[in-house]
């Protein structure tokens, strides 16, 4: 396992019997010679021996004692304001990754991408000061904070990492297991990172790939978020649509791009900008489909799938659909004469959004209603009214 691959050989090699041995050796190499600029050793993972190098170079040893500091209440507040729409993703899918690892003692944690605690959930047992180090929020959990650990690789590697007990640089550490995975922005930008933690728990590497997949799903829901006028649900042809490892694309309502997901991002290549450009891309500067032909699918087709041409000639699959700003189409004279002004027209935009709206709450809630109607802030009998009456 590396930052880059859930699961390699080399990483197989530093796990329990001959993996305890390999970390001792390669301590012993790390503290023993000027290895700032030496190779991993081999079987070694690689960003596990650069986040080691880093430590060392900072002057730090493994016997040090590790303080867990935290920030200042004034800065705790600025971080959580400025994380205001990031926390709001987060905090619905860490109460299922909760539900999913706390039985096994382990709890999760949000930072920003400074490494400080913005959210914690999950089973931290109050009177284990282990777990207080760091299962607070403020706390500054960063490599410059506490050496080597999930969340300080993650952020330093922009990837997902496992590291389990002897792996972390300093002796203070050796009780803790983590997982961890960066979560990115809808520009790609990285916002911070989600963190699974255990103390004196059996090692779980495959935590890492549900570490994974939740900040992923954080990332889904904070595009989602965006006011938008077109949602581009892209795969390739034969992958999944509508579903869990999508990308996605949402565009305001003339064609610009405002954000995308990790997937889409490899998924749709982009044109290179110039330094310090940051106009929005058009919709025509990623595909080669007209806007206006995207427009009237998601209008008049939204769950049939569309074939999306690349400029590169490469083709996705994707399905339109409209967004809350996507705007009905303008109404002919004789459908204003028939129409009238009746009420019922005038509210036709609210009606439309508001069902848009529901829509992706079911959606994200793979059909359960109970949960559709708490992340929607209504009550189950009043969001069945509202499916009723469409």
């Amino acid at each position: 396992m590396s930052p880059a691959s859930p699961a390699t050989s080399a990483q197989a090699a530093t796990r329990p019997g001959a993996g305890h041995s390999l970390i001792a050796l390669a301590r012993q190499q790390l503290l023993s010679m000027d290895s700032s600029h030496a190779l991993a050793p081999s079987g070694l993972t690689p960003w596990l021996w650069r986040s080691w190098q880093r430590c060392l170079a900072q002057g730090r040893h493994p016997a040090h004692k590790v303080e867990f500091e935290a920030v200042g209440p004034h800065a705790l507040r600025h971080a959580q304001d400025r994380h205001q729409r990031l926390l709001q993703a987060a905090r619905p899918v860490m109460t299922q990754l909760v539900a999913a690892v706390g039985a096994m003692r382990y709890f999760c944690l949000l930072t920003d991408a400074q490494g400080v605690a913005l959210e914690v959930q999950g089973p931290v047992d109050h009177s284990d000061l282990r777990a207080l180090a760091v299962g607070r929020v403020g706390v500054d959990l960063s490599e410059r904070g506490v050496g080597t650990s999930a969340i300080g690789a993650a952020l330093a590697e922009l990837a997902p990492v496992w590291l389990h007990r002897q792996e972390h640089f300093f002796d203070d550490l050796r009780d803790y297991s983590c997982a961890g995975a960066p979560v990115f922005g809808p520009q790609g930008e990285c916002l911070g990172m989600l963190d699974i933690t255990g103390i004196d728990v059996p090692e779980r590497p495959e935590l890492m790939l549900l570490a994974l997949r939740c900040a992923r799903a954080i990332e889904d829901r904070l595009l989602r978020t965006l006011p938008h006028a077109l949602l581009l649900r892209v795969n390739w042809p034969g992958g999944p649509l509508g579903q869990e490892g999508e990308g996605l694309m949402v565009f305001d309502a003339e064609g610009r791009l405002l954000g995308c997901n990790t997937v889409a991002r490899q998924l749709v290549p982009r044109p290179l900008q110039a330094p310090g450009e940051d106009a929005l891309l058009q919709s025509h500067e990623l595909l080669a489909l007209p806007w206006s032909h995207l427009i009237g699918h998601a209008r008049q087709r939204p769950e049939a799938p569309l074939q999306l041409p690349l400029w590169s000639g490469l083709r996705l699959l994707a399905l339109a659909q409209a967004g809350p700003l996507l705007q009905p189409p303008p109404v002919t004279a004789s459908g204003a004469a028939h129409q009238g002004n009746s009420a019922s027209t005038m509210a036709r935009p609210v009606r439309t959004s508001e069902l848009l709206l529901i829509q992706q709450a079911m959606q994200e809630a793979h059909g359960n209603v109970t949960v559709a109607a708490r992340n929607l802030g209504l009550s189950r009998a009043t969001l069945y009214r509202r499916l009723s009456s469409k």
